[in-house]
């Protein structure tokens, strides 16, 4: 357990958790109370010898929960790091963030203070409500090399970057927010598919029209959608191509990048945090670990603008 003092100076510096004082205080208040119910539930669902509450106490409370789970996921320091830090047991620490980031996944991105989106089809709601358009992107995050012998070991293979890594979606709005992050896939799942398996195209066919600003790795989807999604153009000519029309080609390919950059922008500032650089935990706590930092630089970023709309 921290001494107040240690534990003032952690909640008071960004740079050791990512997020300023203000938004940890709404954490706690937010996430603080729906763990200790869990923790209680969990403690009255099997048989006991003692009373509940009965026994010794956590040394480490709620909020050093908390924080070392942050610190952790910015960082990426290791549990062992942490237990010194804290002053308990690494298996401590390992319990903490388990129970820890979960709750930060399930909160979802915020949009506004009183608007916060959990699912795809949220997304596509809130989109088409708000007339803005949307882009979507696939980020790879490199992840441990499965065990020697595993039947899916070649899954993880990305194709892209040669790599073992899983998948994730990404979907930002037209200023590069952060609006939703899906579970991850193995590396070796294409754009397209993970995009499929998704439901983005019944989501898309069957909803409010909007506009989906996607890459090349999704071309197909427009025809799926009714145009509703927006690639890059056809390559037509594959040799010898006249040069207007390499011209207007290139043209059109870059007003179209040039709208859809601002997703990079967004996968730019998740990667920011040090446990989505490259991933050295197990590979079944990686959705988990993408959700709950998205949701996390969200809920920072409509902060700030609040802010800043207030000066």
């Amino acid at each position: 357990m921290v001494e107040n003092a240690t534990r003032a100076v952690i909640i008071s510096n960004r740079r050791i958790t990512g997020l300023t004082a203000d938004v940890i205080a709404e954490l706690v208040a937010e996430i603080g109370q729906l763990w200790h119910e869990r923790h209680q539930a969990r403690l009255s669902s099997r048989q006991r010898e003692r009373a509940v509450g009965a026994g010794a106490k956590h040394r480490l409370v709620f909020v050093d929960r908390l924080l070392a789970t942050l610190v952790h996921l910015r960082h990426g320091t290791t549990h062992d790091v942490l237990a010194c830090w804290f002053s308990v047991d690494r298996s401590t620490i390992t319990r903490a963030i388990g129970e820890i980031r979960p709750l930060l996944a399930e909160r979802g991105c915020t949009v506004s203070p009183d608007v916060r989106l959990r699912s795809l089809a949220e997304v596509v709601d809130h989109l088409g409500v708000t007339g803005k358009v949307g882009i979507i992107d696939g980020t790879e995050i490199r992840v441990r090399r499965p065990a020697a012998g595993r039947k899916d070991r070649d899954k993880f293979i990305s194709g892209k970057n040669k790599q073992n890594a899983v998948k994730s979606m990404i979907v930002t709005d037209s200023e590069g927010r952060v609006l939703f992050c899906s579970p991850t896939k193995p590396g070796s799942c294409a754009d397209i598919t993970h995009a499929r398996q998704l439901g983005l195209v019944k989501l898309l066919a069957d909803g409010p029209a909007v506009e989906i600003l996607a890459d090349a790795g999704y071309q197909g989807l427009g025809a799926q959608t009714g145009g509703r999604v927006v690639t890059p153009p056809h390559r037509k000519f594959k040799k010898n191509a006249p040069d207007w029309y390499e011209e207007i080609y290139e043209r059109q390919r870059k007003a179209h990048s040039s709208r859809r950059i601002r997703v990079e922008h967004g996968i730019a500032h998740l990667k920011n945090w040090r446990a989505l650089a490259r991933h050295l935990g197990r590979r079944e706590h990686i959705s988990d670990t993408v959700q709950a930092i998205a949701g996390l630089l969200s809920h920072q970023q409509i902060t700030e603008l609040k802010s800043t709309r207030q000066m």
